[in-house]
């Protein structure tokens, strides 16, 4: 990582990079110095998909050790996964959906063991496991994905289709910040209380 900081990441997720890393060398006899040497020199590959397909066919690799090689072969452009604070600059720049962020980390500030993880698409919420996930809409607001069923209130739909994990199964349009209200914050703490 960037900053070697490991603070976005909750104990499962640390524990999983950890032993993606350990394994590599042990189960295929070559340290990521070396795999990231081979794929640099051997694959033509210029696209994510067809370098990881590649991996897998030409030498047995799955996808998380693909993925783990790849990203130091080929580190991509702009902030990484590792680099939270440019990520969520870059995502939340409507300053209405970054409102509406703030309010929603506000509601859950108080959470015990509270992990706040930023992807590409969307800031996500953890304890033991995700609980919940934000993404700015365009033109102003954010869409806000629980861990609860959409029965949960009038407000939620189901949650289809979305890029977050698939632990959120319900959703809610917010238009300001206003409307991070009391019962956003009881759904959100039903979904922690879940993870």
């Amino acid at each position: 990582m960037k900053d070697g900081s490991t603070e976005h990441l909750t104990e499962r997720q640390k524990k999983w990079f950890a032993s993606v890393q350990a394994s590599l060398e042990r189960d295929t006899g070559k340290t990521l110095a070396q795999w990231v040497e081979i794929v640099r020199r051997d694959c033509q590959e210029t696209r994510p998909r067809a370098r990881t397909q590649w991996l897998k066919t030409a030498h047995g690799l799955g996808v998380n050790r693909a993925a783990y090689i790849l990203g130091e072969a080929f580190p991509a452009e702009g902030p990484g996964w590792d680099d939270a604070g440019a990520l969520r600059a870059a995502l939340w720049t409507d300053p209405a959906s970054a409102a509406i962020l703030q309010a929603l980390q506000a509601a859950i500030a108080d959470f015990e063991g509270l992990v706040t993880g930023q992807r590409k698409g969307f800031t996500a919420w953890s304890h033991k496991v995700q609980f919940a996930a934000a993404k700015p809409v365009k033109g102003g607001g954010a869409t806000l994905g629980l861990a609860v069923t959409p029965d949960a209130s009038p407000r939620l739909s189901p949650a289809k289709a979305e890029s977050w994990s698939e632990r959120l199964k319900a959703k809610v349009a917010l238009a300001a910040p206003a409307e991070v209200d009391a019962e956003i914050r009881a759904l959100l703490k039903a979904a922690w209380e879940r993870s």
